[in-house]
């Protein structure tokens, strides 16, 4: 199933993420992590992209494990930054031949030494998203940054991007996480001003340990409200509680979102079912309302 169908069904959806191990880690570990995630009934669970590519066999494959042993419409990342276009062309077609139907496209990341006016076939995720549209029926996503992508001098150029993005083909657009829900919702209006009409699905992190957090607010430039950064300070040193109030401030931020319109959740779990497990618990009612 596409997920764009999903998404204009006007129902609740929740999403899942999972990332692939490293080329020289063994899988076992995986296949209980997408058991365990499966379980909870996602309504696609998202598999990224290593890399380079570093784990591109590894992503199809477990996007095969999701749609076909478990039935759950899979979500394959690609990334096209270094990537030639036989490789992009390569993949797609082998993705095509298992019947997975679901792309999100991403530039990824610029290699050490190199810019992104580098001289490859892709330079950036709109050249990826046009590729992919000669390819046949591909539901195409794209990733978008409420706070503005890092590497961007404004969020007003952002946002301009994102339109070509979408006027490349894109069908719908994943958030990148953020921890205050007005970031978002002022993010959607910037969106609807510039005529982006695409369904957006809000990113959702649980943070369950303090070093998580500060690597992500280094990698992303993502911003701490004052209350959660009380809560990391608060219980930075006892993991046990820092991971039930990173679950709390989790489920809490997502039922402000469904009851303000937002309908499509994303969580990225870190591969780890049991915290979504426990915020889906909370959540048992509220998705069925």
């Amino acid at each position: 199933m596409k997920i764009i169908d999903l998404l204009n069904q006007n129902k609740i959806t929740l999403s899942c993420e999972i990332f692939p191990p490293k080329p020289d880690v063994s899988l076992d570990h995986i296949h209980a992590v997408i058991q365990g995630i499966s379980t909870l009934c996602p309504d696609f669970i998202s598999v990224t992209y290593g890399a380079g590519g570093s784990t591109s066999k590894r992503t199809l494959e477990i996007a095969q494990e999701v749609q076909e042993e478990h039935g759950i419409p899979a979500l394959a990342h690609l990334t096209c930054v270094a990537s030639s276009r036989i490789q992009i062309d390569h993949t797609l077609r082998t993705l095509q031949e298992h019947n997975i139907k679901n792309v999100l496209a991403l530039r990824g990341d610029i290699p050490e030494g190199h810019t992104p006016t580098s001289p490859w076939d892709f330079q950036y995720a709109y050249q990826l998203i046009e590729e992919i549209k000669t390819h046949g029926d591909f539901c195409v996503g794209a990733a978008c940054y409420p706070e503005g992508h890092v590497e961007c001098p404004s969020k007003e150029r952002d946002i301009d991007y994102l339109k070509q993005k979408v006027e490349s083909g894109c069908d719908f657009l994943t958030s990148q996480m953020f921890f205050d829900n007005t970031v978002f919702y002022q993010f959607l209006y910037r969106t609807l001003a510039k005529g982006i009409r695409v369904p957006i699905v809000a990113g959702i992190m649980p943070v369950t340990n303090s070093s998580q957090i500060r690597r992500i607010c280094q990698l992303s430039g993502t911003v701490l409200p004052a209350r959660f950064k009380a809560i990391v300070e608060r219980f930075a040193d006892h993991p046990d509680a820092m991971q039930q109030a990173g679950i709390a401030y989790a489920t809490e931020q997502i039922i402000d979102l469904i009851a303000n319109g937002v309908n499509a959740i994303h969580l990225y779990t870190m591969n780890k079912p049991e915290i979504a497990r426990k915020i889906t618990e909370n959540l048992s009612d509220i998705l069925q309302a």
